[in-house]
């Protein structure tokens, strides 16, 4: 730690050469382009068995000598846009962004849907216009009228875009199974997060800001919401 702050290091190791102590010389046609690459590539830190030795043998908390630093530039890329395929996969991994590890048991091999209803899920929002489907690419963007509907929903009943309230629901569920509480029980406290929630939307008076949102949305999308 350096004046508050915490540096991590990653790299990757080659324990065993497997194939490539034979495969050499099928890469020794590279074209120049390819080349480059690799030499940048190489200029990252190599780990030796030595070092490798060296590393299994430390604990968390050790402290260690910094020698020298190095500032390695670069640009990040932003993520890929989800295409039909991956978007399912997200829905079925959802409960990966929970971070309260026993709410994220919960939905484990769950997630947003069943295999047998996202698909059907996404055809839903693509007919009513939430989101769009480049037929093409299979590339998935929202359109004006999805961000306007979640920026609603944002603003007034946020947990609704949070996994971990399907999360919740899917313990209370596991608590009825096994007879810690009784349907009667979970269904009062599913009634009464519902009422709260609703009033408090009712009293809201946020036209004015979700205006203004949806006025700044607008300027991305060109004529006819996309």
């Amino acid at each position: 730690m350096m004046q508050g702050e915490k540096f991590f290091s990653s790299f990757k190791v080659l324990q065993e050469e497997g194939y490539l102590k034979y495969a050499t010389n099928s890469f020794a046609r590279r074209g120049a382009k390819a080349q480059d690459t690799e030499k940048s590539d190489s200029e990252d830190v190599s780990c030796d068995a030595q070092l490798l030795a060296a590393l299994h043998k430390l604990k968390k908390g050790d402290i260690l000598t910094v020698d020298s630093l190095d500032i390695k530039e670069g640009e990040t890329s932003p993520p890929k846009r989800y295409n039909s395929g991956s978007m399912i996969l997200a829905m079925e991994n959802a409960g990966q962004l929970i971070e309260d590890e026993e709410l994220r048991a919960q939905i484990k091999g769950s997630g947003i849907g069943t295999s047998a209803t996202r698909a059907e899920i996404l055809k839903k929002l693509f007919s009513i216009k939430y989101l769009a489907l480049n037929k093409k690419t299979q590339v998935i963007t929202p359109t004006l009228l999805g961000e306007m509907i979640f920026d609603v929903v944002y603003c007034s009943i946020r947990q609704l875009l949070n996994p971990e309230l399907t999360a919740s629901w899917e313990k209370g569920l596991n608590y009825v199974a096994e007879g810690s509480i009784t349907e009667q029980e979970y269904m009062d406290k599913l009634d009464d997060f519902v009422r709260r929630r609703t009033n408090i939307v009712k009293q809201m008076n946020n036209q004015a800001a979700l205006n203004r949102q949806f006025r700044e949305a607008a300027k991305n999308y060109r004529t006819g919401g996309k």
